[in-house]
């Protein structure tokens, strides 16, 4: 017996398909962030989907996440990964979970560029409370206001 969960017919309409090279980069945090299916680009309502690409040398400065666990995966490349103090190496085609309030930072100490896709959710109740920082961006250090 097979066994179907009916679902009410949605309202809501499939997004449009969402090409890397579309999508502007976000370096606020290090590294080249590309969120491609979010809220703003497809109406999703549980989370988001991005990718990361680290150049040799970058990194992805420590942060949190007040509301949302995030699912790294590395497609090539290594980095470290430092999770609440305690550093790891992930490596191409590993993954690691980040639960809700788990401080983490990415530094590729490696000669070669690093990719990676990534997902979080819940979704914050607002965009800006989905961060919290806790070091400076890349390369504010020793500039004026």
């Amino acid at each position: 017996m097979t066994t179907t969960i009916q679902h009410a017919p949605s309202a809501v309409r499939c997004g449009p398909t969402v090409h890397r090279s579309q999508t502007p980069p976000n370096h606020r945090r290090g590294g080249d962030i590309r969120t491609l299916l979010s809220p703003a680009s497809v109406g999703a309502t549980a989370g988001f989907l991005g990718t990361l690409t680290l150049a040799p040398g970058e990194i992805v400065t420590e942060h949190w996440h007040p509301y949302s666990e995030e699912f790294l995966y590395c497609v090539s490349g290594e980095v470290l990964v430092t999770l609440d103090g305690e550093e790891r190496r992930l490596g191409g085609e590993s993954a690691v979970h980040i639960p809700i309030g788990v401080r983490h930072r990415i530094v590729n100490d490696t000669a070669t560029s690093a990719f990676f896709v990534f997902t979080c959710g819940p979704l914050a109740p607002r965009p800006e409370l989905g961060h919290v920082d806790t070091e400076p961006p890349p390369g504010s250090i020793g500039r004026g206001p």
